[in-house]
C-alpha cells in the first residue's frame, strides 16, 4: 500500500536565505516587502549575514534535511517525490510546485521547519500555500497544499531534543565538573514574538509559549537527577519598535541577572530552532556566547536536532499520519505524555487559529533575520 496516498508530492517548506553577499539585501527586501522598511535598516540586519560570508547557513541545512528525509522515505519504500520550496528565496515554493503540477501532480503535503504554533511559524505558511494555489490557478493549474501538524509534541522531535540535551549536559559537565543547582542554569531558548502574536496563538491551541513549556517539562523529566538544575524559557531575536511588547526575558538580559545572583554557568538549549541557522549562529553562538564570556559564565550551547535520526523518522511518521487522515483512516496520532494541545489527530487548523495579519502589520521588522 502507498502510505502517502492521496498525496502526489511532498514539499519541505522553509524560510529561505541568501547564498552570497550580493543576495543579502535583495533577500531582506523580499522578507520585508510591503512593510516600508528603510534601506539602511536592511543593510544593518545584513551585517549579520556578512559576518558569515554573506551566506545563510539555512540552505545547506535544508539540503541536508532534504537528503535525510529522502533516505528515510526510500528506506520505507515510499517513492513519492520530495521537493524543497522557500518563502523568500530560491528555490521558491510556487516555482517548485509548478514544475510538478505541469507533470500532473495535484495534491501536495508540506513538511514545515517550525515545531510550534504562531502566525509566523504556522499560519503564514498556510497563506503562502494559498498564494501559490491562486497563482497556479491563474495559469490553469489546479493544486492543493496541505501540511503536517506542528510537531513540538511529537515523540520523534521530543526524543531528538532529549538526546541533544543530554549530550549538551555531558559537555557542560566536562567543563565544570559537578553540576550544581545553586550555580548553574539550563536556559531553553526560542524566537521571541510580539505579545499579540502570542495571544493569537492561543485561539485554537494552548499557545506558542505554553507549547514550549510543555516540551520543556517533558525534557526535564528525561535527564539524570545529577544534572537536573533549575531551567526556564528565554527568548532571542527580538526586533521591531522598542515600544511594542514582545515575549521576554531576552537570553542576554537573563544571563546578566543570573550572574548578578551568583550563577556561574549556563547551558543554552535552542528548543525553538530545528537547525543552526542565523538566529542560532549569530544570536546564540556569537552574541549570547560573548555575553557569557563578559560575565565570566561557563557556557555550553546544545545542538539543534538537525538531521537527528529520531527527528527525521518522526517527520516521515507525520507525513504518513496526515496522509492517512486525508484518506479517512483511523489514525493513531502519538504525542508526548501529558500533552494538552495542539490536539493530535489533525493537521488542519481552525479558520481563526493564530490569526495575526492585522497585528503583524504593526511590527514591520518581525523576522528579518532568519
Amino acid at each position: 500500500m502507498n502510505t502517502t496516498a492521496p498525496i502526489d508530492a511532498l514539499v519541505l517548506m522553509s524560510f529561505g536565505g541568501p547564498e552570497a553577499p550580493e543576495e543579502v539585501v535583495p533577500f531582506l527586501r523580499n522578507v520585508t516587502a510591503g512593510r516600508g522598511i528603510p534601506e539602511e535598516r536592511l543593510e544593518e540586519v545584513g551585517e549579520h549575514y556578512f559576518g558569515f560570508g554573506g551566506k545563510s547557513p539555512i540552505n545547506d541545512q535544508n539540503k541536508a534535511l532534504l537528503a535525510a528525509l529522502r533516505a528515510e522515505l526510500d528506506r520505507r519504500g515510499i517513492d513519492t517525490p520530495l521537493i524543497w520550496g522557500n518563502r523568500n528565496w530560491d528555490p521558491y515554493l510556487t516555482d517548485e510546485v509548478r514544475s510538478l503540477a505541469k507533470n500532473g501532480a495535484t495534491q501536495f503535503l508540506s513538511i514545515d521547519t517550525s515545531a510550534y504554533s504562531s502566525y509566523s511559524s504556522c499560519r503564514q505558511y498556510r497563506e503562502d500555500f494559498a498564494k501559490t494555489i491562486d497563482t497556479l490557478k491563474d495559469e490553469g493549474l489546479t493544486v492543493s497544499i496541505d501540511k503536517i501538524r506542528q510537531f513540538y509534541n511529537h515523540p520523534g522531535y521530543a526524543d531528538a531534543c532529549a538526546d541533544c540535551l543530554n549530550k549538551g549536559l555531558a559537555d557542560f559537565r566536562s567543563k565544570v565538573g559537578q553540576i550544581d543547582s545553586a550555580k548553574h542554569r539550563i536556559l531553553f531558548v526560542t524566537h521571541s514574538i510580539p505579545n499579540v502574536m502570542q495571544d493569537a496563538s492561543e485561539v485554537s491551541t494552548n499557545g506558542y509559549r505554553a507549547q514550549h513549556e510543555e516540551l520543556i517539562d517533558h525534557l526535564m523529566g528525561r535527564i539524570d537527577e545529577a544534572v537536573r538544575v533549575p531551567a526556564e524559557l528565554v527568548y532571542c531575536s527580538r526586533s521591531g519598535s522598542p515600544e511594542v511588547p514582545w515575549l521576554e526575558p531576552d537570553v542576554n538580559d537573563r544571563m546578566t541577572e543570573l550572574a548578578e545572583d551568583g550563577v556561574t554557568g549556563v547551558v543554552l538549549v535552542p528548543i525553538g530552532f530545528i537547525s543552526d541557522h542565523m538566529e542560532v549562529a549569530f544570536d546564540l553562538d556569537t552574541e549570547a556566547k560573548e555575553t557569557a564570556g563578559e560575565l565570566g559564565l561557563d557556557f555550553t550551547r546544545v545542538a539543534t536536532v538537525g538531521t537527528h535520526d529520531a527527528f527525521v523518522k518522526g517527520l516521515v511518521d507525520l507525513v504518513e499520519e496526515r496522509a492517512a487522515q486525508l484518506r479517512g483512516d483511523d489514525v493513531d496520532a502519538p504525542a508526548i505524555t501529558g500533552t494538552k494541545a495542539l490536539v493530535p489527530g489533525s493537521g488542519a487548523c481552525s479558520i481563526d487559529c493564530c490569526r495575526g495579519r492585522i497585528e503583524r502589520a504593526t511590527y514591520p521588522n518581525w523576522a528579518v533575520a532568519n
